[in-house]
């Protein structure tokens, strides 16, 4: 069974069909990146004023405490009792109302159950609020702590936080870490001494709390300058001690960057503080976008339907626009193939497919023209071959009268006219058998030896030949006919009759390689070096006058058309004494 062919509308519509397909493949793509790189950046500009939000909660929180801070290190109108201003620090009433006041300082902050301690030294007064209790030790436990030289020797306005190891035991069970802060006060004992400070303990819960309003979901980190972990949230996910070393070295104070934790891709939302040193950031794993490939994939069939059905309309309408002068252009070859040569002007378009219909127009004209003539070739070639076979009359009368002739001799005992006639006769049987044929060496020389006696006696003795063949062998050589007689008529003719003296016609044959050589030489006038070069390609001094007609430029030509470009004929000559032409043709036995 055959199988269905392909044709030039179905092919065209597959290709269009397949490069819309992967149209659709490379849109679908870029809308996926695209939706991909939007969420994502989406989601990083949320992180950013997520995390924005939150430096803003604990930066108030900060300032406020250390507000507390300052207000207790340098506002001495906070207590104003002349028993404080005067150091008596037995006054009962005064010291209630120092405690009050300092009470009532943390009481109305936003962030008093923040407030771990607060601790007011000056010379051995103490006093104390914040949601720990106090302890008369307390004072020595701050300056035992490691914090305490640095911090009782900071004179910026701003305090740089750090996470320590709560110094009091009696909360290291609940608050095992704080975030201290501590001032020299400014006011009555001795300035900026280490017997005279406010100490101001804060909870990391602080942080934590802060941290409490983000996204449940979310991964944050409240970080100290120090690169300590001040509080998380789900920071048990992540290892982010690399992350954080890297933060801390950037420049810049807040952005977001791309990174890798624990192997997984993350962008990472930051902003640092200039004065509490606190960094915050957040982690958002790629892998938790909110990546909707339900959406996406609805997207995807919907661009997929549109452009197939975009493809499949448009690949229609071309094939149609296409395939309609195609088709005539088949029919109309169909028709040639019928035998229909007439002009068809309807596949003749403005376009490529319409000049391919005018050269198959112009192929039709041209085969009818050639048939046409054709038909005119075999009928004047039948009437040639009648011409032929009346003509072959003639030479058998003309064998027939010669050899009349020859007997009328032989009765005369005229042996002169025997020999021409015997000759001649020779000479029109080889003639007339053909005239490329290939024949041997001696079938070449034999009928050679008949034209020489004709020439012989019509010239009287004038010239002598002399045949020398170097092995026996070469005799069954294959060999054109009329190849050497031509040349030795040459050789008669233009060299030794216009000399007036008696001339000698030397043929040389031998074997060379692969290859038949062989020369003929002549005694004659010989050939002048300018004529030399264009003996063997001027054909047009062939006449009908010589025996052959056949002349050394169309033996040359007949020699290259049988054997090649490299065999034929070469030709030297000196003027008034010889002429040598020499055949060259591949050896054949």
């Amino acid at each position: 069974m055959e199988k269905p062919k392909k044709t030039f509308q179905f092919q065209l519509i597959l290709y269009n069909l397949l490069i819309i397909f992967c149209i659709a493949c490379a849109v679908s793509y870029y809308n996926y990146h695209s939706y991909k790189r939007d969420i994502l950046a989406a989601e990083t500009q949320s992180s950013q004023n997520r995390v924005a939000s939150l430096s803003l909660r604990t930066q108030a929180a900060y300032d406020e405490m250390m507000n507390i801070l300052l207000t207790c290190a340098e506002r001495k109108t906070l207590f104003s009792s002349s028993t404080f201003l005067g150091q008596d620090y037995s006054n009962t009433a005064a010291s209630v109302y120092a405690a009050d006041a300092l009470r009532d300082l943390c009481a109305i902050s936003s962030y008093n159950k923040d407030i771990y301690k607060l601790t007011w030294y000056n010379e051995g007064f103490l006093l104390q609020a914040g949601s720990s209790t106090g302890s008369q030790h307390d004072p020595t436990h701050i300056m035992n702590a490691p914090f305490f030289p640095d911090l009782i020797r900071q004179t910026s306005g701003r305090n740089t936080l750090l996470l320590a190891d709560n110094p009091f035991p009696e909360g290291k069970g609940t608050v095992p870490k704080i975030l201290p802060l501590l001032r020299p006060l400014s006011y009555g004992g001795k300035q900026s001494s280490e017997d005279a400070w406010v100490f101001l303990a804060v909870s990391p819960d602080m942080f934590k709390t802060a941290l409490q309003a983000m996204p449940k979901d979310s991964i944050a980190y409240a970080v100290t300058a120090q690169g300590d972990i001040v509080a998380s949230l789900n920071g048990d996910r992540l290892d982010p001690s690399a992350l954080i070393a890297d933060l801390l070295e950037r420049r810049e104070l807040s952005g977001s960057m791309p990174a890798i934790l624990d192997g997984q891709d993350c962008v990472v939302s930051y902003e640092r503080q200039i004065d509490s040193g606190i960094l915050l950031f957040e982690v958002l794993p790629l892998s938790s976008l909110p990546f909707d490939s339900q959406v996406f994939m609805r997207t995807v069939q919907i661009v997929f339907l549109f452009c197939i059905l975009i493809g499949f309309s448009l690949s229609f309408l071309f094939s149609i626009r296409l395939g309609a002068p195609i088709k005539r252009l088949t029919r109309r070859l169909s028709l040639i193939a019928q035998g229909d040569f007439s002009r068809d002007p309807s596949i003749e378009t403005n376009d490529e497919v319409g000049a391919i219909g005018r050269q198959i127009n112009q192929m039709s004209g041209q085969i009818d023209s050639l048939l046409k003539n054709r038909i005119q070739d075999e009928k004047e070639k039948k009437d040639l071959e009648i011409k032929m076979l009346q003509a072959q009359i003639n030479p058998h009368f003309l064998y027939n009268t010669l050899d009349s002739i020859k007997w009328i001799a032989t009765v005369q005992k005229n042996t002169g006219i025997v020999q021409v006639v015997t000759a001649l006769s020779s000479l029109l049987k080889n003639m007339a058998k053909g005239f490329n044929e290939k024949v041997t060496l001696r079938q070449e020389l034999d009928f050679l030896e008949n034209y020489i006696i004709i020439e012989k006696i019509r010239y009287i003795e004038l010239f002598d030949v002399e045949t020398q063949v170097d092995d026996e062998r070469l005799y069954d050589a294959k060999i054109i006919k009329l190849t050497l007689q031509p040349i030795v008529e040459n050789s008669i003719f233009s060299g030794i009759e216009p000399s007036g003296r008696f001339g000698l016609i030397r043929i040389h044959a031998w074997k060379e390689a692969a290859d038949l050589c062989a020369t003929v030489e002549d005694n004659g006038i010989g050939i002048e070096p300018e004529n030399l070069g264009r003996l063997l390609t001027d054909t047009s001094k062939i006449t009908k006058s010589t025996m052959s007609g056949i002349g050394l430029p169309n033996v040359d030509r007949r020699l290259k058309l049988v054997y090649g470009e490299k065999y034929g004929l070469t030709i030297e000559s000196e003027p008034d004494r010889y002429t040598r032409v020499t055949i060259r043709l591949p050896l054949e036995v």
